[in-house]
C-alpha cells in the first residue's frame, strides 16, 4: 500500500442524465503517477474521513 500525503482538487460535473452519478476529470500526473490509463475502473472509498480511489478494473482486462 502506498502512503502519500499529496492532495488533488478537482471538480465534479453532472453528466446531466439524471443519475445522480458525478464525473470526475483527474490529472495526468495523478494518473502517471499511479500507473492508471483512461478506461481503468476505479473504486471509491472513505476512509478515516478521506476519499480513497483504488484500481478496481485495469482497461485491458487485468484485475487488481
Amino acid at each position: 500500500m502506498t502512503i502519500t500525503s499529496e492532495s488533488w482538487r478537482v471538480v465534479c460535473q453532472d453528466p446531466g442524465d439524471g443519475s445522480g452519478d458525478v464525473i470526475v476529470e483527474l490529472p495526468s500526473e495523478l494518473l502517471e503517477q499511479f500507473g492508471w490509463s483512461l478506461g481503468d475502473e476505479l473504486s471509491v472509498e472513505v476512509e478515516e474521513g478521506n476519499i480513497c480511489l483504488k484500481l478496481k478494473h485495469r482497461a485491458d482486462g487485468a484485475s487488481s
